[in-house]
């Protein structure tokens, strides 16, 4: 099992083809992937607004099917580290804290100006694009990235 891993932010779950594509990829074992409840209420909560029409029921089945078959996926223990973290925007020091816990080297989001390298490279993380974050995949083993995909 690899060592090196990577939290998803929420904003990368919202989509359901990108969320796909990271699971997917989660089930290759290239990387450790991580995620929070609070992450998971997030991207829910706002796919929710939107469409109404799809039901917390079935997003509460998408989120147990996620967890269950990504080993270790859901990070917990990192609330108590939220109050001393710095970023742009507070809504985002939970994605952080997370990130801190799991001892993830990358969070994965489209929202790259709310992780700032300043703040990230004290804790030796780094805020990837998804599409970056494939593209290095692809460089490590394009086998698995092309099974996975």
């Amino acid at each position: 099992m690899a060592t090196f891993t990577a939290l998803y932010d929420a904003c990368v779950l919202y989509p359901q083809m990108v969320r796909d594509l990271l699971m997917r990829l989660a089930l290759t074992d290239l990387f450790r992937a991580k995620w929070s409840r609070d992450i998971q209420e997030e991207w829910m909560g706002h796919l929710l607004e939107r469409r109404p029409d799809l039901g917390r029921e079935s997003l509460v089945r998408v989120r147990d099917l996620m967890n269950a078959h990504v080993r270790d996926a859901v990070v917990t223990g990192y609330e108590d580290l939220i109050p001393a973290l710095s970023l742009p925007g507070e809504g985002d020091r939970h994605v952080l804290a997370a990130a801190i816990r799991s001892r993830a080297g990358v969070i994965v989001t489209y929202d790259l100006k709310h992780f700032p390298e300043s703040e990230l490279e004290k804790y030796g993380i780094e805020a990837q694009h998804p599409d970056e974050f494939v593209r290095h995949l692809v460089d490590l083993d394009p086998e698995a990235v092309l099974w996975a995909v």
